[in-house]
């Protein structure tokens, strides 16, 4: 049976959705790249909440979600931006995350590194916001989990030049007790960061930012870029002292980015593989056995649908992710915390679903379908 779906023009076009789903089973440890999916928070759909209201999160089905991407051998980032940071999800609700996740790892044996950021103030001064990294530094170091420094807001407001920058971030890196991952998260993803590092313009940008690892390598496990840039990416990552990674944020090319050149690869840190997990491990899994082409072959075809789901207005690709969790039968609604499920069109949704659908992603396409059918019913397409 096909399935009428509403195009971008204001018309409906008729799919004929899969029937069977990509076969993919757990399998080895991944070997040859450190991957870890960038995970969303499931909301708890019967909770009398509202948008500007603290979040009111689905545990049970938040950490599912986890041991579903451990299952496969992935890392799970926790409390990053795909988890609604800054969109949703407030620093208390953070916190609990990273407690309850952490702990969750540990039960599981699932590898586990954590956002640290300054969103439980909105502004202040420098001291303020290096106090604010401070506490929620130390929030996820008691959990026993690895740490990543976020881009902060409120550093990029109080900031005079790169100067402050070097300052805040020497301080925080003398001061963790593990090698700790930096994040680059550029303004597409949140157009408050705008100039981060001191400069809005990236060389000058760029030059700080290595400035900063380059006086503590031994504190800097990896960075993390996400300024949708493959070319900046390659030249920081040609760039980093020896023994620091670059894990690839860059849900527009990471294929070309993970398989990597004669000169080196990049390990893993995105939001798209939320969504793409299970066929992300296995692309990986073949890539450790060195064939290169095998992995292009199965993740080349995705990005297709990263790159819709990441579209401008980039910061609502969690609208996206949390869809596709939700036709995948990972959580029983589509509902988000700050009501994030209207960032995006009707169009956008049934895009993301014929490709989604299309790649196998779909443990249960039946299930996938009827899911799409309630959705399009909702908003009065007659089928």
């Amino acid at each position: 049976m096909t399935i009428r779906l509403p195009d971008f023009k204001g018309g409906l076009r008729a799919y004929e959705p899969r029937a069977e789903p990509l076969a993919l089973t757990p399998g080895a440890p991944l070997a040859s790249r450190t991957v870890f999916s960038a995970a969303h928070v499931v909301a708890d759909p019967y909770a009398d909440t509202s948008p500007d209201a603290p979040a009111a999160v689905d545990w049970d089905a938040t950490l599912a979600f986890r041991r579903h991407l451990w299952s496969h051998g992935l890392g799970v980032a926790e409390a990053m931006d795909t988890a609604q940071r800054g969109m949703g999800l407030d620093w208390a609700g953070a916190a609990e995350l990273i407690r309850r996740s952490a702990a969750e790892a540990k039960a599981v044996g699932g590898r586990i590194a954590c956002g640290v950021g300054t969103d439980q103030i909105a502004a202040g001064s420098l001291g303020e916001v290096r106090a604010a990294y401070e506490e929620q530094l130390a929030v996820v170091e008691e959990s026993d989990a690895q740490a990543i420094l976020m881009a902060s807001r409120a550093l990029c407001a109080a900031a005079s030049g790169p100067e402050d920058y070097l300052e805040v971030y020497g301080h925080l890196l003398r001061q963790a007790d593990e090698p700790v991952v930096l994040h680059w998260l550029g303004p597409m993803f949140d157009p408050a960061l705008e100039g981060y590092w001191g400069s809005s313009d990236l060389d000058t940008a760029t030059d700080t930012f290595l400035e900063v690892i380059a006086a503590h390598p031994d504190k800097v496990d990896g960075i993390k870029v996400s300024l949708l840039d493959a070319a900046r990416e390659i030249d920081i990552r040609r760039r980093l002292p020896q023994g620091v990674r670059c894990y690839t944020g860059d849900d527009f090319n990471y294929p070309e980015l993970i398989a990597g050149d004669e000169q080196g690869f990049s390990h893993a840190l995105l939001g798209i593989f939320d969504p793409l997990g299970p066929l992300a491990a296995e692309a990986v899994r073949v890539l450790d056995t060195g064939d290169v082409t095998g992995f292009r072959e199965l993740l080349d075809p995705t990005v297709e649908l990263s790159r819709h789901l990441f579209r401008t207005p980039t910061r609502f690709y969690k609208t996206g992710v949390v869809f596709l969790a939700w036709l995948a039968g990972h959580q029983s609604h589509f509902t988000m915390v700050g009501g994030l499920q209207s960032a995006r069109s009707l169009p956008h949704f049934a895009r993301a679903y014929e490709l989604a659908d299309g790649l196998g992603l779909f443990p249960d396409p039946k299930q996938a379908e009827e899911r799409m059918r309630n959705l399009l019913a909702l908003y009065g397409v007659a089928q």
